[in-house]
């Protein structure tokens, strides 16, 4: 893998197909916005295990001078919520599969109409006319939509949806083209208010109302930001966990960082980073927090003293990892945009809407059924959310970066190793990418998020620096060698070229049909 350049407009993603549609947008002249849309409803289309209509959104955007704004398009909860009925059917966590109380509304729809309504310069039809005709003529199912669908299908109860029947094949989605045809049509009418909004109501027996679907849950939101490295990081206020992000390079800047990453004090000093951020955060992540509050000097003062910096903290806890698509775009006006779909696991909830065949997330896992405790699940709640999409500029307000990781939990220190090894190491996005990951694991499942129970071990990927393994034990880590099965996050990263002559990004060479395509302006034009 090398860095891909490019001087008017550059996009990446995790699927070539959406890549290049994202490309056709952005030459045709549409926004990094409509790019960005273009590839995530191809996603949703061919790689629907990744996220998609039946999911969640989030997204950040740099579109001029100031700070730039995020878009939360992560659905509430239906208005017949009841943790009571699922405390005493015997639940003391969500349901992870099979069950729509795990179902918020998808918002991931809600929230290309007002990224589109706020940003974009094509017709809503040219920005999805990709993801239509794929939906509509068929694409190659791929080894890991094949996977997912397996997977599901082998899970008690589960049933194979009607478009994944012939295996390894091309496969049309009619269900889901007509979805898109809708949202092109009508707006989100054609969508919550349609074939997919009906079915979903009689899928939800009661759990969901028709005011539920009436109102947009996408809301445009002030970011959360904070200067480090030299540079300010924005992303999400919760409901996103991006604030623990911010928290953990805050910390790791001020504990004096080897100059190579290759020292194994380097992942010492970013692992307690992310450990002690993230401490609370069972307390502290839920729709409500003050994300200000979060990363306050002082918070970060008191945080850092607590690291010690030859010492590991044997903390208890879990992290799981999740199933997410991201992609950055930035267009020739220099408009950035980091945008990230979910599902939360897979296929998500492992319930198809009957009607359009769309799979349904399962974003409501993350709310608590503890009474009184602040992210307890109850009707029209937003749930905590792991999708953390970063944007990073400069001290006079330039754009510097957009990045986005996959990985649930580990999200942040997937993010955190990024930034450090491209803020504060100058390393190019392709080596940044390519370099081996360590992640905070607990191996007890993938969705004890929210469930303190197992000491926190250190997974270190394949090919790490030999002086990783033999020395990090010393510091008093639980280390393991990871096996091919585990995840260590799949980012997408471009940047501005610090003279502004102009940019350079590359996709994740974790994701085999991964693409970073970029154009440049022609010779003696404008």
């Amino acid at each position: 893998m090398t860095t891909t350049t490019a001087d008017r407009a550059m996009i990446c993603s995790a699927d070539h197909r959406a890549s290049s549609a994202g490309l056709a947008i952005l030459r045709a002249g549409g926004s990094a916005v409509d790019a960005a849309v273009a590839a995530g409803a191809v996603l949703a289309v061919v790689a629907p295990q990744r996220g998609g209509m039946g999911g969640d959104l989030f997204a950040i955007v740099h579109a001029g001078p100031g700070p730039p704004e995020v878009m939360n398009a992560s659905g509430r909860t239906g208005s017949g919520a009841d943790p009571e009925t699922l405390r005493r059917e015997g639940h003391q966590r969500m349901p992870v599969r099979h069950d729509i109380r795990s179902v918020p509304v998808p918002g991931c729809v809600d929230g290309w109409l007002a990224l589109h309504g706020r940003y974009g310069r094509l017709p809503r039809a040219e920005v999805l006319r990709s993801a239509v005709l794929h939906a509509e003529g068929g694409f190659a199912t791929t080894p890991g939509l094949m996977a997912a669908v397996e997977a599901a299908a082998g899970a008690p109860g589960a049933r194979r949806p009607a478009w994944a029947d012939r295996p390894g094949k091309v496969v049309a989605r009619p269900g889901a083209a007509r979805a898109l045809r809708a949202i092109v049509d009508e707006g989100r009418a054609g969508f919550y208010q349609g074939e997919f909004g009906s079915g979903l109501r009689a899928l939800g027996r009661g759990h969901y109302g028709a005011a539920d679907f009436a109102e947009p849950d996408a809301e445009w939101c002030r970011p959360l930001g904070l200067r480090t490295f030299g540079h300010d990081v924005w992303t999400a206020a919760p409901n996103s966990q991006g604030y623990v992000l911010l928290l953990a390079l805050a910390l790791a800047e001020g504990l004096g960082l080897p100059g190579s990453p290759d020292d194994p004090a380097w992942v010492h000093l970013l692992a307690e980073s992310a450990l002690a951020a993230a401490a609370d955060r069972t307390a502290m992540l839920h729709e409500d927090a003050d994300g200000e509050a979060l990363v306050r000097p002082e918070r970060i003062r008191s945080l850092r003293g607590t690291i010690d910096p030859v010492r590991h903290w044997r903390r208890r806890g879990t992290i799981m990892s999740a199933d997410t698509t991201v992609v950055c775009a930035v267009d020739e006006r220099g408009m950035g945009v980091s945008l990230l779909q979910s599902n939360a696991n897979g296929l998500g909830s492992l319930l198809f809407e009957p009607r359009t065949g769309i799979n349904l997330h399962s974003r409501g896992i993350a709310f608590g059924l503890a009474p009184g405790s602040p992210a307890e699940y109850g009707p029209r709640r937003r749930p905590p959310h792991t999708l953390v999409p970063v944007l990073v500029t400069r001290p006079d307000g330039a754009l510097r970066a957009v990045l986005g990781s996959t990985g649930g939990d580990i999200q942040p220190q997937i993010l955190m190793q990024l930034l450090v090894r491209a803020l504060r190491h100058g390393a190019p996005p392709d080596v940044a990418l390519a370099a081996p990951r360590w992640r905070l694991a607990t191996g007890f499942g993938r969705f004890e998020t929210w469930q303190g129970r197992t000491p926190i071990r250190l997974d270190l990927e394949n090919g790490v620096p030999a002086t990783w393994t033999r020395e990090l034990p010393g510091y008093g880590h639980i280390v393991r060698a990871a096996t091919a099965d585990d995840e260590f996050g799949e980012a997408q990263l471009i940047e501005v070229t610090p003279d502004d002559a102009g940019l350079r990004g590359a996709a994740e060479p974790r994701a085999p049909h991964s693409a970073a395509l970029g154009y440049w302006s022609p010779i003696g034009g404008t």
